[in-house]
């Protein structure tokens, strides 16, 4: 007793046959500006890594900035700290 599975790999296929034209170059891209004809003339890959490499730059200069914010706030308590201790 065998069961026949459908095939859904037609499905599949026509994602890409209804988007192809979309990722063709348009002629458009030879008007663009300066920043628009350089990403579109590397591979998207690259773009994306270019991308992927600026927002964990932001996040980490964000978290280096929390940080030196906190440690001097830490060194501020330790301080009215130790002038209550010292002057009841």
């Amino acid at each position: 007793m065998t069961m026949n599975k459908p095939d859904y790999t037609g499905l599949a296929d026509t994602l890409s046959s209804a988007y192809s034209d979309k990722w063709v170059a348009s002629d458009e891209v030879e008007t663009a500006g300066a920043f628009v004809q350089f990403m579109s003339s590397n591979d998207l890959i690259f773009v994306v890594l270019g991308v992927s490499l600026i927002i964990w730059f932001v996040i980490l200069l964000f978290l280096f900035r929390i940080e030196k914010k906190l440690a001097l706030l830490e060194h501020r308590q330790t301080e009215a700290l130790e002038s209550k201790e010292d002057h009841p």
